[in-house]
């Protein structure tokens, strides 16, 4: 089609009689035609009237900058660009923020790229005649000209884009003239050089005529050139708009690029090397990819040698920039400059620790860089020669012992599985090389030759576990990566084939390397680990039994030379993994495996009885054979069932003589305490999983006092054993791990919150008695369990569980899940308010799982939830000024959990959570009016425009939450219901302007700035008196395992998103010149002078930038929370007190502080 079809004598254009696009602007970014066609119907109405194309061509730019306005012909004809500029200032549509380039969308996207190409395609199309025609190249550079220094940011971004591209085609047409001029300069030299006979004079008049006619061109090209730079870039690429500047410097890098003769020299490359420094992470990053496009060219070294020189600290410097894609480019660009030779051993010791981040992009560029520096520089017949020598196999000997040199010398041990998790991509050939590494750890000393030292030899065995553990499961390590992605069928395959091949090796090597290294239990814990990763199917698919047997030899003797745990619990985990049922070699390892336990049985029992008979005249050999006995079989008790062999009975022996005499060694007893926790816990799996006997049950219920001597016992080893200046005590406290306190949990789920009616059925009268004592005992375990939530030896979030029980069993525990509640408040008032908001959230996903995500908000479960939130919303009182802090962060928790996934089917489908918000609505009366108003801010974070405008009724719990937050005046309101409105009134008003607040409010303000600065990590809280000895009983449930603490995700708004953004109530502030991290003093007075001759964009302050004069957004923002890291504790009661209230039975269960008491026997419990 023709651009002109359809053109009024004015020059306007229209739409034709079938509605097709008649505008460049709608032929453009509708992108059905092909462009090349598009300007070439443009060309042909060019040469039919100049006036009107380059009018098209106008109103082109003008309508690609959003505005509605129209250049008409005869302002064309009769005022200069800066008059139509001002004129179509005034008519663009001020109350859009938007314009094509900013607008989002597959139809805009394109749109860029379809605008770029015209203007490539244009020029490429002009460059043999119209461009030289000293018109058309005049009015349009000039336009962008003006339109670049507009006040107008649509203008200023549109018509930059516009004139880089127009420069890179120019740059592109330069590049061909050059071209064509060299070749027209050899032709004429070589026909000059002929005979004077065979020389054609008239060819040579051409090529002069033609060498000649280039050269105009080309400096009419530069004048064109010229004339954009300076009036354009010089100026644009420091623009108050980061996307302006990013445009600039991408540019930049194209022409030094493709036309390095002209533009790669210095007086270009200072502005790439000036804006490195720019404040904004994309303008950075489009430095360093402009830069590595120069540095992968060798031949240009020559060239960027003074800017190496000038730059390099900087760049290095980069390796540690706050945005990572920067860092990642950065290390990127400093492993090209390697080739250069231009880095000093400081500048590349500053990227090699960088194999150690946490953010797995930076970690594996730095091992590239690692590999390029260390790795890959060796003499391959130098290195084959020595392992000939050698009797090696693998020639990676040195390389491999660099690596663990590199290791050791970074002094990150614990960090291993990093570092090769980091040079997994470049250097995998040398990590997988096991056979080399097994052949270094088994060769033996040879005169004249170094070998490895004791420390290396840890450390190669260190990172030969990581390689295994790598190749195996085909993932990074924990803390790298958002979790397990799904692998192709490539790396499937490879993930097999590696498997195979280390099982295959180590199959045969492992009892070797045990055998070298059973005296070192940190070597043998180690290489204990290698068998979880075999295919344990190659030891009877490769007829390897023998090589079985020599392992399982080899753990035997390990277990009889060490007692230390690390060790026993690596052999005890091996011994489960080989006795798989799912494996055929299982038979043959559980009779290795049962002759074991019985000598270990027999042993235990004989020095336990020589321990009793002792007495207190035992001496240390009766007390180490029964304890490095008993510490073997609890480590194995802990992954293997060993209850036929009757352990319970002599560990029971132990501890009740250590209670009546109290002469019992603590290790003993610590270790007693674990192997019949792990005996009672086997015997609890056969009950569950079976109909228990009689006998059992019997069994069971005597054994349940070694569970109240367990909760005892930790009371009294846990950290409040070292107040009243008891310092020294600290090596005898013990805190349970989160396995134990899992285990505890769990048991009380399943034996403290269950009905009634599944206990007992006997006669009315002796099942009345029975269900009172019934209840009377599940009270004394829910008690026991709550002190040591309260006493913090529990962490605080376990008790979401009881919490979400308030109103089901409110009859029977109301008043010790109240008191519980009340008590962790006094300790903690942001943990505890984060637990019942947790307790909330499984109750809702709880409701999700047995309803599905369309549930019926009218329902009784619902109900039950909300008024759960009531009633927890009850509890904070009436005084908002103690609990705003924690109220605040309830309301952040709930948000984030509302919004924390996206509905499968689209956007337009509400969260699978947002009914969540419903619930969350009972608490937001406990809200200040303030916070409020950031609370609300928080949520619009979070919510889209679609979001905003729909009413349908399964969007009723975002409505009815965001209404919630509206109570407290006209003006929530208004900043609700018209939130747009609102913004542009706040950017009107200025901070001078600002009314005074009311009194009362700065003394809220007051209280606000001490609570806003509070770190919102978990904190440990200040010791409590130790309260009275009661006890309880545990059992694991598979079913609640992790439901103790929230997943957590970094979603777009979750406090680790928060980390590295500005605060909440920050968005579009307008850009302000600010150093980066890395940045220096000299560094930016060099930019500083060398900017003082250049312009500065001042534009108007963003509309969308409010007052917010009573609003403090700070606690939201992670950042700033991380400052006070101490949490202050208010006065607590030290009484504790729970009364029970069954029929007529009046029952007082105390947890009050305790003095001097000692352990009871658990028949007077």
């Amino acid at each position: 089609m023709g651009v002109q079809r359809g053109r009024k004598a004015n020059g306007m254009a229209q739409q034709n009689g079938e509605g097709d696009p008649v505008t460049l602007f709608e032929v453009v970014k509708q992108g059905k035609s092909a462009m090349q066609s598009v300007v070439d119907d443009w060309i042909e109405s060019y040469k039919q009237d100049r006036d009107l194309a380059l009018l098209d061509l106008i109103n082109f730019f003008i309508q690609c900058s959003g505005c509605k306005g129209t250049v008409r012909i005869e302002m064309f004809r009769n005022m200069q660009n800066a008059e139509i500029i001002r004129k179509m200032t005034e008519e663009f549509d001020e109350d859009s923020g938007d314009y094509p380039l900013t607008i989002s969308g597959p139809l805009w996207k394109k749109f860029r790229y379809n605008f770029c190409e015209f203007i490539c395609v244009l020029i490429r199309q002009c460059q043999y005649s119209i461009i030289y025609d000293e018109y058309m190249m005049d009015t349009v550079i000039s336009l962008l000209t003006g339109l670049s220094d507009s006040q107008v940011r649509a203008f200023r971004h549109t018509s930059t884009l516009a004139a880089m591209k127009l420069m890179t085609a120019l740059v592109n047409v330069a590049l061909n003239l050059s071209i064509n001029q060299d070749n027209t300069q050899r032709q004429y030299e070589a026909e000059r050089n002929k005979m004077v006979g065979k020389r054609a004079n008239e060819k040579l008049e051409l090529l002069l005529q033609r060498r000649k006619e280039l050269q105009e061109n080309q400096d009419e090209i530069e004048n064109m050139m010229n004339s954009i730079f300076k009036g354009i870039f010089v100026h644009r690429y420091r623009d108050a708009i980061a996307e302006i500047r990013a445009i600039c410097i991408e540019e930049i890098g194209v022409w030094m690029k493709m036309y390095s003769d002209a533009f790669l020299n210095d007086s270009y490359l200072k502005y790439v090397g000036w804006t490195l420094h720019d404040r904004q992470g994309e303008v950075r990053l489009k430095c360093l990819k402009a830069l590595q496009n120069l540095y992968t060219n060798r031949e240009l070294f020559p060239k960027l040698e003074l800017f190496t020189n000038r730059f390099k600290d900087r760049i290095v410097s980069m390796t540690l920039d706050k945005e990572y894609d920067v860092a990642v480019e950065a290390i990127r660009l400093v492993t090209l400059i390697l080739h250069e030779d231009a880095l000093s051993n400081e500048d590349c010791e500053n990227v090699y620790h960088l194999v150690y981040s946490a953010h797995r992009p930076v970690a594996v560029a730095a091992g590239e860089f690692l590999h390029r520096k260390l790795f890959s520089r060796h003499d391959p017949q130098a290195e084959e020669a020595l392992a000939k020598r050698r009797g090696r196999s693998s020639p990676n000997g040195n390389l491999i012992r660099m690596l663990v040199l590199f290791f050791l010398e970074s002094e990150l041990h614990e960090h291993a599985a990093y570092l090769v998790d980091s040079l997994w991509e470049s250097s995998q050939e040398l990590l997988k090389d096991w056979e080399c590494m097994t052949e270094l750890l088994l060769e033996e000393p040879v005169q004249g030759e170094e070998v490895l030292s004791d420390r290396q030899e840890s450390a190669l065995i260190e990172l030969t576990i990581c390689t295994i553990r790598q190749a195996a499961e085909a993932h990074p390590p924990v803390g790298r990566g958002t979790g397990k992605r799904v692998l192709t069928a490539k790396e499937r395959k490879t993930q097999i084939d590696d498997k195979n091949k280390l099982t295959e090796h180590f199959i045969m090597a492992l009892p070797m390397l045990l055998s070298k290294y059973q005296t070192d239990a940190e070597k043998v814990a180690n290489l204990l680990q290698i068998p979880q990763y075999f295919d344990l199917d190659v030891y009877s698919a490769g007829r390897m039994e023998k090589h079985l047997d020599a392992l399982l030899k080899q753990i035997k003797f390990v277990v009889e030379k060490h007692t230390d745990t690390e060790v026993l619990e690596a052999c005890s985990k091996t011994y489960s993994i080989l006795c798989s049922e799912e494996y055929t070699i299982m038979n043959r390892v559980d009779i290795g495996r049962s002759q074991l336990i019985d000598e270990l049985a027999e042993r235990f029992n004989h020095s336990v009885e020589e321990l009793l008979q002792a007495g207190e005249e035992a001496d240390d050999d009766d007390i180490y054979n029964v304890l490095s006995t008993l510490k073997k079989l609890t480590a194995f008790h802990n992954a293997h069932d060993l209850t036929r062999w009757d352990l319970f009975g002599n560990c029971y022996r132990l501890l009740r003589t250590g209670i009546e005499q109290g002469s019992m060694p603590e290790q003993i007893a610590v270790q007693a305490l674990q192997c019949s926790h792990y005996s009672i816990l086997w015997q609890l799996v056969k009950i569950t999983e079976g109909a228990p006997s009689k006998d059992d049950l019997l069994a069971l219920r005597r054994e349940r006092c070694a569970f109240m001597l367990l909760c005892d016992l930790l009371m009294i080893f846990s950290h409040q054993l070292t107040t009243g200046s008891r310092e020294g005590l600290q090596p005898l406290v013990f805190n349970p791990d989160s396995s134990l306190q899992n285990e505890l949990l769990n048991f009380i789920l399943d034996h403290v919150f269950i009905d009634q009616d599944d206990e007992n059925q006997k006669g009315d009268e002796e099942d009345e008695a029975n269900k009172i004592e019934a209840l009377h005992k599940r009270r004394n375990l829910l008690a026991a369990f709550s002190k040591l939530i309260i006493y913090d030896i529990v962490d605080m979030p376990a008790a979401a569980d009881i919490f979400k029980h308030y109103m089901k069993y409110y009859n029977d525990y109301g008043d010790i899940i109240k008191e519980t509640l009340s008590k962790t408040r006094q300790t903690d008032k942001i943990l505890c308010a984060k637990t019942l908001i947790l307790s909330l959230q499984q109750l809702f996903n709880e409701l999700i799982q047995d309803q599905g995500p369309n549930l019926d908000r009218t329902s009784s479960h619902v109900s039950g939830i909300k008024e759960l939130a009531r009633r927890f919303a009850l509890t904070f009182g009436l005084d908002q000024i103690k609990t705003r802090e924690a109220v605040a962060t309830l309301h952040k928790d709930g948000i984030e959990f509302a919004f924390k996934y996206q509905n499968p089917k689209g956007p337009e489908y509400p969260p699978p959570n947002l009914a969540f918000l419903e619930v969350l609505c009972e608490f937001s009366s406990k809200l200040l009016r303030q916070d409020k108003k950031t609370v609300h801010s928080y949520l619009e974070k979070f919510m889209t425009e679609q979001m905003m405008e729909r009413r349908e009724d399964i969007w009723l719990p975002l409505i009815s939450y965001r209404n919630s937050l509206l109570t407290g005046g006209d003006e929530d309101r208004m900043s609700i219901t018209s939130g747009s409105s609102s913004s542009k009134a706040g950017s009107i008003r200025s901070k001078k302007g600002r009314p005074p607040l009311h009194k009362k409010r700065i003394e809220e303000e007051s209280v606000e700035s001490s609570w806003m600065m509070r770190n919102d990590t978990l904190q440990t809280p200040g010791a409590l008196q130790t309260p009275q000895l009661t006890s309880t009983v545990l059992r694991e449930n598979p079913r609640q395992a992790a439901e103790h603490l929230p997943e957590q995700n970094s979603e777009p708004g979750s406090e680790s998103d928060y980390v590295h953004k500005r605060g909440l109530m920050e968005d579009d502030a307008e850009p302000i010149f600010e150093d980066v991290m890395m940045s220096s003093r000299g560094q930016l007075e060099d930019m500083s002078e060398e900017f003082e001759d250049t312009m500065v964009i001042d534009l108007p302050p963003s509309r969308n930038r409010r007052e917010r004069a009573e609003l403090r957004p700070d606690f939201f923002d992670s950042a700033a929370m991380i400052e006070d890291e101490s949490v202050r504790m208010n006065s607590r009661d030290p009484v504790f007190q729970f009364e029970v209230n069954a029929a007529s039975h009046q029952v007082p269960v105390s947890l009050g502080c305790f003095k001097n008491a000692t352990c009871q026997p658990s028949s007077q419990i």
